[in-house]
């Protein structure tokens, strides 16, 4: 499922790996269709870095919490805007404000990268920001998985875009929200809003395999390696 969910999947599956004779295949191919291969029994556990709809919820399909991220909205490192308020995100990504000058930057025209409809980050973003799939400015660019976006924003003064807490690194400029820095403490006091939970989902007949996967990760050294792989364990 869900390419936010997926690397913090890899790293715990290689440590399970090392003591548990068992092998975890991990496919990255975002939340909506890793839900659906829950469902249909393609797959035995499903990544989502969205909540569960109600008609997902009505097929059988159970929800577990592994960790907490935040969404970052990132801009190219040379860009001196630092900090944005909740409606300014908006305005931007529905084309309201289209020039970095109206936000205290250089005369530049801003362009918006987007992700895939499908993605788990996308509904994530969408839904806390306020504004619906239709309401994206046209001309935006439409990315796959968190990585493409990075990519795209690091290598393009004008850009700006959204990821994982996961996947920030120096060549990006992460944007405070709020005033608040997308910090892990900021997203478990509730001070940072951008922040969503990172769900694996299942059947209740899963096999005892998957079933113990699944204990492992919430026991104090799964939560250690969510925590040192980027992500936010469930208590810290």
């Amino acid at each position: 499922g869900s390419t936010s969910v997926g690397p913090l999947a890899e790293k715990l599956a290689e440590k399970y790996e090392e003591t548990e004779n068992v092998k975890i295949e991990i496919n990255q191919i975002g939340s909506s269709a890793g839900i659906t291969n829950a469902i249909k029994d393609v797959s035995q556990i499903g990544m989502s870095s969205r909540d569960l709809k109600q008609e997902e919820i009505d097929s059988g399909i159970e929800e577990l919490v592994i960790a907490y991220d935040g969404i970052v909205v990132v801009a190219h490192p040379s860009n001196p805007v630092k900090d944005l308020t909740m409606e300014q995100v908006k305005q931007i990504f529905t084309g309201e404000i289209t020039n970095w000058k109206e936000l205290g930057g250089k005369d530049l025209e801003i362009v918006v990268v987007s992700r895939e409809d499908g993605s788990g980050s996308r509904d994530a973003f969408q839904e806390i920001v306020g504004y619906k799939s239709g309401q994206l400015i046209r001309n935006a660019i439409v990315a796959s998985g968190n990585g493409n976006i990075k990519t795209t924003v690091a290598t393009n003064k004008h850009a700006v875009g959204f990821i994982s807490f996961e996947y920030i690194d120096e060549t990006v400029s992460a944007m405070d929200i709020n005033g608040v820095k997308a910090e892990a403490d900021n997203v478990l006091d509730g001070n940072y809003q951008l922040s969503r939970p990172f769900l694996f989902v299942h059947k209740e007949d899963v096999p005892e395999a998957a079933t113990k996967f699944m204990d492992f990760i919430l026991s104090a050294d799964g939560q250690k390696i969510v925590e040192a792989a980027g992500a936010i364990p469930l208590t810290k």
